[in-house]
């Protein structure tokens, strides 16, 4: 498992940037703008730094790093005003049949990864652009608020899943240690690994060790499981 998969404590608190409980997208596409403009900065006080070096490679790339971040606060501040309401959408996506939000509940899209209930940013500027040709025409549109009304906010995003799938694995490891293997061939105690009929050390804990390590974090940590609504790739 790579080292840069592992959060610290500082990565998690996430308190400043936002005012409420949960991160808003308006809130988000501020961030990435200060971080754009923070980024032109140092490259600006590096052209002349108290020691003689030439950064000027160095310069480049964080001009380069600020570029993106400017594309995704505009596209971030852009999705706010979808969120918000201010964009007409359309109800369905463009050349198909499916719907999204709470009017794609109980349809069954096993094929395409399950329905569109939370759609992605990708789904909503492909929708923003179909909702502004019907405006042009003259046809029904709809907004993110009233296709998501009764949609619930007890979901969470894939990255979130997969971070506490990884915290999850990496307590169920050292929950095998301390847990004592019941196998009768190998009988390992707290600290100790497994062991084949043979004798011989293994880093894979028998299952029944594993099954009750596993039982014991996700009792602890509350564990639900994965995602629990399926997002479709636009």
């Amino acid at each position: 498992m790579r080292d840069d998969l592992y959060e610290t404590p500082a990565e998690a608190d996430t308190s400043d940037l936002r005012a409420g409980k949960r991160i808003t997208i308006t809130e988000a596409a501020v961030e990435l703008a200060a971080i754009e403009l923070r980024l032109r900065q140092l490259a600006r006080a590096l052209e002349t730094p108290e020691t003689s070096v030439e950064l000027d490679s160095l310069i480049e790339s964080l001009r380069g790093y600020a570029g993106n971040h400017r594309a995704q606060a505009e596209r971030m501040a852009r999705l706010a005003r979808i969120v918000d309401g201010d964009i007409p959408l359309a109800k369905r996506f463009p050349h198909r049949t499916e719907t999204w939000g709470a009017a794609a509940r109980g349809i069954d899209r096993e094929d395409f990864g399950g329905p569109a209930i939370i759609p992605t940013e990708n789904q909503l500027d492909l929708l923003a652009r179909e909702g502004a040709r019907l405006v042009k025409n003259g046809e029904e549109t709809t907004t993110f608020p009233e296709a998501m009304k009764g949609v619930g906010l007890g979901w969470e995003s894939r990255a979130a899943s997969a971070r506490r799938q990884r915290e999850r694995d990496a307590e169920v490891q050292k929950e095998v240690l301390r847990t004592r293997c019941e196998t009768p061939t190998c009988q390992a105690g707290d600290g100790e690994q497994c062991r084949t009929k043979h004798g011989r050390v293994s880093e894979q804990p028998h299952t029944g060790r594993l099954r009750q390590a596993e039982a014991t974090v996700d009792a602890r940590l509350g564990y639900l499981g994965d995602n629990p609504v399926a997002v479709v790739d636009a």
